[in-house]
Formats: structure tokens, C-alpha cells, sequence
């Protein structure tokens, strides 16, 4: 196969790109990484162009320096509060039902999913099948190769708003980037964490991140639901400097080294060491108080996420649980938080299945980053095979001509 795949993950706390060559196998090989602190961002949303793109521009250089590479284009990640999805369905005539289905009937399909009535001031993003039914025969993956007169698709689209995302697009293409596509962020942190039999069972993505949550529900190998929630590890940062009178920066540090999603899992004795604001010698703050703090933001976004999940109507269908990632997921604690306030199964993914990560990439803080190019490398193999099936048709059809009578 060979190649390389670029991915930058544009983040509210952090920049990361990363450059993997691609092996003959398919397989991926990080060869550079350039993880900057992220500037410009809100949630998710670019607010400062410059700032943003300076951010990325770092990122990128970095990046080349590592790899030797010079870096044209890539996968870009995206998240933000102005994401959305919806469920359409797509139907196609077949004809006659003489001939098998082709790459082109499915393209119709989905084109005809996408004939929905978008906002003009929203772009899709994402039109990604869930599943195919053939003159009403339903659970078909894929149906090309097969015969029938009526082709219906159901499809999962994801939108973003114009306007950030073509905010995003010229940060990047500032750096000298041209973007191949952008991915949703949470679709990127699924092809890193989720393994096949959760995807197929039925299991809840949740990537926290510094500004936002991201969720997204697969079902039977596919997703059917997404969406973003406008909160984050950050929030819990800014309570803990709120609370305690201290500045953000030794806050997020706190938070990292001491803090604790549970409190009364917390010794009451225990202590640490905290600095504020005025010049002064540091004081003592008990850790069962920081992680009281603590607790009740994680409370709250757990509660965010169950809601939704309920909301969506398929909170029945999920026995795999839930795989939290993202930079949120190492906080102590959290995962059992979420074990008894969703009442599900919850473990904490980290990205495993790619070469060369060292182990400043590990974490669940990098799920999205590897993500992105684990996507990418399907992407660029399912366009591959597109083109094969669209190759191989007339061969085919003249090959099936001769045997139908005449």
C-alpha cells in the first residue's frame, strides 16, 4: 500500500498533528508528532483566527522536523457546540431487477439520503450508511452485488455551521495545508478505542475533552447517534480556581496530580499544597475538599450524558457501556463515577493499535489525534475500492449477459 496520512487534531487545550507512513500491509507507523498548547479556541470554536493559526502552524512544523517531512495535506478534526446530526433515509430504483447493484446505485441512495433540507447557513459534513434495505428485506451491509428493484438506504448525517468551519479550514490552509476532509472528532476517537464487538453490541463513545463532550452511540457495527456537549475538562479546572483562589494554570495542574472524582474515596487526613494569588507562603487545602469540587462537575457531566443518551431512544440497546476517552478520561476516578451514575459498563480506551507511539501519545488524551488517521487510511482504502468496483463493472455485467437467457 505504502504512503504516509497526516492528521491534526484541533483541539480547545491542545494542537496535535501527527504523521504516519503506511506500510504494505495497510498498517500505520507514527514517524512525527507536534503537540503545542492550542490558542484561539472556546469549545471547540475558533474565536481568534491569528492565535489559532499560529497554534497550528507550530503544530505542523514540529511535526516536520520529527518526520522529515514536508506536510501538503490533511485530515483535520472537528467538534464544537455547533455540531449536529440527523437519521435520513435514501431510495433508489434498481430497474428491472436483471442486473446486480452497483457503486453507483449505492452513491444514488445516498445522494438521495442527503436531499434533506439543510439550513444554508449549515454544510454536511459526515453521510455515513447504517444500513441497507433491498424490496424490504432489511439488515443488508452491503448490497452491491445483489439483485432487487428497490434500493433504501438509512444514513447518519453529521452538520456543522458554515462559519466555523470555514474558520477552521483557513487556520489551516494559513499553515500551506490543503484539508483532504474533516472528520468528527468522536468518529475519529471511535476507529482508536472501540473494538468490533462493542460497535456491533451496541456501546456509547464518550470523548471528554478540555471544552467539550463528545458522544456518539454505535449500534450494529454502525453509528446512529452523535452530538457535542458544550463541556468540559476545563470547567472543572475553572471550579477548582474558583474554589479555591488559586490561578488556572496551578488549578489544571492540581486537578491532574490530586484530584479525585469520588470524595469519599479520599482519605479525610490527606493534604496538599496549594499557592495563591498574593505572594505568600503556600497553604494547605485538604484533597477531600478538591476532590469535592471536582465531583460535582464530573456529576454533572455524567448526568448530561446519560440524559442524551435517553434522549436519543436507545438507551436499551447498549450493553457494551461506555468507552470514555479523551484528556478528561485520566482524571482518578471518573470511570467508576460513571459506572454508578450510567448504570452501564464503563472502561477507559486508549489508542493501542498503531506503531511508534511513544509514550507521551498513549493516553486517552491522544485517542482523537490517532483516530484521525485511522480514519483517513479507511477513508483512502474505501475510495480505493470505489474506484476497483467502478473498474471492474463492464467486465462483470458483460460476464453475467452471458449467462442470463436470451
Amino acid at each position: 500500500m505504502g504512503g504516509t496520512v497526516v492528521g491534526i487534531d484541533v483541539g480547545t487545550t491542545k494542537i496535535c498533528t501527527l504523521v504516519a507512513e503506511v506500510d504494505d500491509d495497510g498498517r500505520l507507523r507514527i514517524v512525527g508528532t507536534g503537540v503545542v498548547p492550542s490558542r484561539g479556541l472556546r469549545k471547540g470554536v475558533i474565536v481568534s483566527v491569528d492565535d489559532a493559526a499560529a497554534a497550528i502552524q507550530a503544530s505542523i512544523e514540529k511535526a516536520e522536523r520529527m518526520s522529515g517531512y514536508k506536510i501538503e495535506s490533511a485530515y483535520v478534526g472537528v467538534a464544537g457546540s455547533h455540531i449536529q446530526s440527523l437519521n435520513t433515509r435514501g431510495v433508489v430504483a434498481i430497474g428491472r431487477g436483471d442486473r446486480p447493484i452497483t457503486q453507483d446505485d449505492v452513491d444514488r441512495a445516498m445522494e438521495a439520503a442527503q436531499a434533506v433540507a439543510v439550513p444554508h447557513n449549515r454544510q454536511i459534513i459526515h453521510a455515513i450508511p447504517r444500513g441497507f434495505s433491498l424490496d424490504e428485506q432489511e439488515g443488508i451491509r452491503d448490497p452491491i452485488g445483489l439483485m432487487g428493484y428497490r434500493l433504501e438506504v438509512e444514513a447518519h448525517l453529521v452538520t456543522g455551521a458554515v462559519t466555523s468551519l470555514r474558520n477552521l479550514a483557513s487556520c489551516v490552509e494559513a499553515a500551506g495545508v490543503e484539508i483532504t476532509a474533516m472528520v468528527l472528532q468522536p468518529l475519529a476517537s471511535a476507529e482508536a478505542v472501540l473494538r468490533p464487538e462493542e460497535r456491533e453490541m451496541g456501546v456509547v463513545l464518550v470523548d471528554a475533552g478540555g471544552g467539550t463532550v463528545d458522544v456518539a452511540i454505535f449500534i450494529e457495527g454502525s453509528i446512529w447517534h452523535s452530538l457535542v456537549l458544550p463541556i468540559g475538562g476545563n470547567h472543572v479546572t475553572n471550579d477548582i480556581a474558583i474554589g479555591l483562589r488559586i490561578p488556572f494554570d496551578l488549578a489544571e495542574e492540581l486537578k491532574c496530580r490530586h484530584g479525585h472524582a469520588i470524595a469519599e474515596a479520599v482519605a479525610p487526613d490527606e493534604v496538599v499544597e496549594v499557592r495563591s494569588f498574593a505572594q505568600g507562603p503556600e497553604r494547605l487545602v485538604s484533597r477531600r475538599e478538591l476532590a469535592a469540587i471536582v465531583e460535582a462537575r464530573a456529576e454533572e457531566i455524567c448526568e448530561m450524558v446519560l440524559r442524551e443518551i435517553k434522549r436519543s431512544g436507545y438507551d436499551g440497546l447498549l450493553p457494551a457501556g461506555v468507552v470514555l476517552t479523551g484528556g478528561t478520561a485520566d482524571l482518578e476516578g471518573l470511570a467508576e463515577l460513571g459506572q454508578r451514575l450510567l448504570d452501564l459498563p464503563v472502561r477507559v480506551g486508549v489508542p493501542d493499535d498503531v506503531e511508534g507511539l511513544d509514550d507521551s501519545i498513549r493516553g486517552p488524551a491522544f485517542a482523537t489525534s490517532v483516530g484521525i488517521l485511522l480514519w483517513g487510511l479507511r477513508h483512502d482504502s474505501e475510495q480505493g475500492r470505489r474506484r476497483d468496483r467502478r473498474d471492474r463493472r463492464p467486465r462483470f455485467l458483460e460476464w453475467l449477459r452471458e449467462l442470463l437467457p436470451r
